[in-house]
């Protein structure tokens, strides 16, 4: 009795296809940035399930049309992003029509909207913060400040990290003499870490200001 394998060949070159390092090893990355927020979920639900009447207070502050519209545009940042991704796919780092004309746009203006959109996020998320502290809520005021704060903090910083990235790979694309396949795939990588960041927050949405 004999067996054989199946060698999957790349379409246009013939030869095997392999996964590509960088991306499985960023997938690898952020499944461990799962476990790492996983435990900061763990901590809020502890020092919420020991203070329940701490938290009815607190989170009566929060403003949830505020947080909600923030969301939405956290959210929308991901198609942005994917469109973006669709671009580099092509090979297409620029745009080749209008600025008007978003059918026509590359990769850098849907990453530039995109860094436009989590930079509002953030900026709306420091308001929020200050509201807050203007109440006299903040990350030693009590455990519930200090599991808001943290919570919603770490994942703040996530963002600032996935804009400078997005900062990266525009930078690079106009530096890069030709936009090939390898600039294409750093792309992709920061779109995996865009679209994390995203899901994460949604979670964090969901936990914070309706499950109060």
């Amino acid at each position: 009795m004999t067996t054989t394998t199946q060698t999957i060949l790349h379409p246009t070159t013939g030869f095997p296809s392999r996964p590509n390092l960088v991306q499985v090893g960023t997938i690898v990355w952020l499944a461990s940035e799962i476990m790492f927020f996983g435990g900061l979920f763990a901590m809020y639900f502890t020092l919420r399930s020991t203070s329940p009447t701490l938290w009815a207070e607190n989170t009566e502050m929060l403003s949830v049309p505020l947080a909600t519209v923030n969301t939405l545009i956290l959210v929308a940042s991901s198609f942005t992003a994917q469109f973006g991704v669709f671009a580099a796919e092509r090979l297409q780092p620029r745009r080749t029509g209008g600025v008007l004309n978003i059918g026509k746009w590359g990769m850098v203006e849907w990453f530039v909207l995109t860094f436009i959109m989590g930079t509002v996020f953030v900026a709306v998320q420091s308001f929020e913060y200050a509201e807050l502290v203007q109440h006299g809520v903040t990350i030693a005021s009590s455990a519930y400040g200090s599991a808001f704060y943290i919570t919603t903090g770490f994942h703040a910083l996530h963002v600032v990290g996935g804009l400078i990235a997005f900062l990266f790979v525009i930078g690079r694309a106009f530096l890069a003499k030709r936009f090939g396949h390898h600039e294409a795939t750093t792309a992709i990588v920061v779109s995996y870490y865009w679209h994390f960041v995203d899901v994460v927050w949604v979670v964090l949405f969901g936990i914070i200001y309706f499950l109060q």
